[in-house]
This record gives C-alpha cells, structure tokens and sequence, in this order.
C-alpha cells in the first residue's frame, strides 16, 4: 500500500537471498509449542507470587525479572508461530487486563503486526490455486511490501494494461486454526494458573475468536470495502477527502483481495508533521469527523485504529492551505452494531457532552459495562472515565486552560489526553468495583482512543465541539422523525 524505497514500482534484483521460514500449519506442533512456553512462564509467575508472600513484599511492587522474562519468551513464542497466535496475544494485550497479570500483559504489547514476510517460494503455489486461470494475467513481485499477522501484501502488474494493483495474501490454512489455536491459548490460560475459568473468560474468548473470524473472511471485508466506498463517496467535506482503494473484483478470492495500489504517507512521515499547522488540524479533523459518520451516520466502525490502515495523499507540501486526501486501506475489523448497541452508545456520548453523570449510567448500563446493582462507586467510576476520554469534545469554556493555545484552541499533543486516560483506566481496573466491559465497548474504545492518538501524532490545535454537536443534534431529529411516524 505504501511508498517503495526508489520509487513506486518494484525493482528484481538477482542477488540470492536467503529463504525466510515456511508458515508453521501443524496443528499439533503449533499447540504444544505454544502451551510449553506457557506453563513455564505460568510457573514463572506462580513461583514469584510464592517468593512475594515469603519476602512480604506489596502487591503494588513490580513482579520479579524472573517472571518478566518468562513472559517476554512467552511473547516470543506467539510471535514465532505468526498467523492466528500473533493476532490472540495482540488481542489479549488490548483486552487482557481485565483478567491477566499486568506483567504478562505488558509483554503482549511488545508483540508487533509487522512481522517477517513469507518467502514467495511457501506461497506461489496457494496464490496460483487460489487464482486459477487469473494467475497467469498477473506478474506478481515476489518480494512483499508489507506483512502482518494474518497476510502479507504483495504488489502485482496487470499484464494487458500495465496497471500496478496490491494483493492481500491471506496466510495458508488459517481458516483451518483458528478455533484450534484459540483453545490452545485458553487451554494455556487455564493450565498455567493465570485465569480462572468461568462465564466470563469464555464470554470473552469466543467474541474474540468470532471477531477473528470476521477478519479473515475476505468476501466479507470486499463487501464492506465497497459499502465504505460508497459512504464516503457520498460526501463533500471541505478540505481533506476521503478515499478508499477500488477493489479489483475478477482477482479477489476467498483468501486473496485485489485493489487499487495507492501512494501516500504514514502519519508518522517528517513530511506529514512537517506540514502547516492549517494542514495538520485539517487532516486531524477528518480523522476525528470519520468516526461520527461511523457512529451516528452509518453505524458501521472500523475497530482497528492501527496506523498503518490509513495513507495521507498529499498536495503540495508547500502550500499552507490544500486539498489533501485520507486514504483508507483495512475494512476487515468492521464492527457491524445493533441498533441496541448503538442506541445506548450514541445517548452515553451525548450525555457526556452533556455532563449528565445518570444517563452516562444508564448508557453503561445498556452497553454491558455496568450491571444494574453496581455500587455507587463504580457507577461514578466508569462516568469520570467517559467524561475524562471525551474532554476534547467539551465546550471551550469547559476545556483545561492549560491546553489551550491563546486562540482558546484545543492542543492535542499538549493535553498528553491518552497518557492522563491509560493511567485513570490502570487505576478502575484495580479497584474493586470494576466491572469487565463488553467486547464491543472495548472495540470502540480501542478505535476512539486510536483516533485520538493520531490526532495527538499531528499535534493538532482545534476545538471539536462544534463538530460533535451537530452529529449529535441531526442524529436527534432523525429520531425525532421517527418517532413520529
């Protein structure tokens, strides 16, 4: 999806390379692996709460190297196997909080996507299956521009036009380990003593392993693809566009998808943070607009806030003012809501606006993250969190005066937001009135809180009130309407 180094298109160079490993799919092996490195990190961590209740030291203190250790090799090990394992450890370090030991969490997080592409050796022939006759209108460059846990992406010249596409290569057999990968990985949990099973856990895992499924069905991340397409076709923002790839259809498969190559910037690009502030809070405020339309308009979100699902196709990076484009590359985490779902997350954002500490419960409620006997304290609890996440949305005369520039605009680096909300979020999930949310609020929460760290890399400077409060009120009438029909 992104620039090459030298240039657009792929350049074959004749130097031998040496063969990366083939895509580990036995079953068996991948399980036992996986559990082995497990119990000893378990047993790493039972005998260090052990030597803690023998020494007295405090609960708050950090668990010993020895531990630490164990569950960096455990890491390692998921991340050796790729594919569907890869994917689990990520997810548990998202979501594992609420259910495993902080120092097996923290190491999760050091578990990248970008992982080492397959030789094209391991998968010419899974592409040519995949393809058919269609293999051979494609001179396809062996060597990936990209590569995930799940596929990697390789660029590919239509023979009869010339035409530079991108294909997505879905890793061979994933389809076929998953389920037997995410028992393994419960198994370990279990085993190793560092879960308790119950309802709770196995309510978790299996919307973790269906939101797995979701990803690698690639009829349906074509189809959301096109709806997306559509969506955004359908406005006329001022400023930054929207754009996402156009799908070449006769090449997609059930494990390969087929789009239009685009070029463009990460977020993260010297020439992307090097642009005017203009610029940069004009791009921030599309990111952040996106999001509403998700939300209120179309009620269809894109749950994976990772950078790299988004390209900036840049005007002239000399102007102060331009028409820039936002480029949006991955649909396979869409998270297709209930209306229920949505209903209670549109009025929990609403009252936040609002400051209104009951209804903000009466959405937590509704969306699975309190129960309805919760104390007081937790009820307050989860409120503050909301109100806290949602501070750049407030009002200019509600903003923190220190994060104002003298225009009385919003600075988004400068609030350090995310820092100040992943330590009040560290702090509910120790306290004895929490209450593990849903899957689906934890999806959203992930994506608002992606959004916002985009904002943040930008270091934009504007307010977002304005903005969130007419989405707010046209989704209102719309109800309104209705209702009284």
């Amino acid at each position: 999806y992104n620039r090459r180094p030298g240039g657009i298109y792929p350049t074959r160079c004749s130097v031998a390379k040496k063969k990366k490993p083939a895509f580990r799919t036995k079953a068996l092996g991948r399980s036992l692996s996986v559990s082995m490195a497990g119990l000893r990190a378990g047993g790493a961590l039972a005998m260090d709460s052990a030597v803690s209740k023998v020494i007295g030291r405090s609960e708050d203190d950090p668990q010993s190297e020895f531990a630490r250790r164990e569950a960096q090799r455990f890491a390692a090990e998921l991340g050796r196997l790729k594919g569907t394992y890869v994917k689990i450890g990520q997810m548990l370090a998202l979501f594992g909080e609420h259910f495993l030991p902080p120092v097996l969490v923290d190491a999760l997080r050091d578990l990248s996507d970008q992982t080492e592409p397959l030789h094209w050796d391991a998968l010419e022939s899974f592409v040519r299956d995949s393809l058919g006759e269609r293999f051979s209108e494609l001179e396809v460059d062996p060597e990936a521009i990209a590569a995930a846990s799940l596929a990697q992406v390789h660029l590919a010249k239509i023979r009869a036009t010339g035409e530079w596409i991108c294909i997505k290569v879905q890793y061979p057999g994933l389809a076929d380990m998953i389920d037997s990968d995410f028992d393994a990985v419960v198994k370990m949990l279990v085993l190793a003593r560092w879960v308790k099973s119950g309802r709770d856990l196995d309510s978790w895992m299996e919307s973790l392993r269906s939101h797995l499924h979701n990803e690698i069905d690639y009829g349906r991340e074509a189809a959301l693809t096109e709806e997306m397409a559509a969506l955004v076709a359908g406005l006329n923002p001022d400023g930054v566009h929207y754009h996402v790839p156009v799908l070449h259809r006769q090449y997609c498969t059930g494990n390969i998808l087929a789009m239009e190559f685009i070029e463009g910037y990460p977020v993260t690009d010297p020439a992307v943070t090097s642009l005017s502030q203009e610029r940069r809070n004009d791009l921030a405020s599309a990111m952040l607009e996106l999001f509403f339309y998700e939300l209120y308009d179309w009620g269809l979100l894109q749950t994976d806030p990772n950078f790299g699902n988004y390209l900036l196709r840049l005007d002239d990076r000399r102007k102060r003012e331009a028409d820039d484009e936002l480029a949006l590359l991955d649909f396979g985490s869409v998270l297709d809501c209930s209306d229920e779902f949505l209903h209670h997350l549109r009025h929990t954002i609403a009252a936040s606006q609002q400051q209104d500490v009951p209804r903000i419960v009466d959405g937590l409620i509704g969306l699975g993250c309190l129960q309805p006997d919760a104390s007081e304290e937790g009820r307050q609890m989860f409120a503050d969190f909301c109100l806290h996440l949602l501070e750049p949305l407030r009002p200019v005369d509600e903003l923190p005066a220190e994060y104002l520039n003298e225009q009385g605009e919003y600075c988004w680096g400068r609030s350090r937001l995310m820092k100040r909300a992943g330590k009040q979020a560290a702090a509910s999930v120790a306290s004895r009135h929490f209450t593990a949310p849903s899957r689906d609020f934890a999806l959203i929460a992930r994506k608002l809180t992606g959004v916002f760290n985009f904002i943040e890399v930008l270091d934009a400077q504007f307010n977002a009130c304005e903005m969130i409060e007419a989405h707010v009120a046209a989704w209102q009438e719309r109800e309104r309407i209705g209702k009284t029909r």
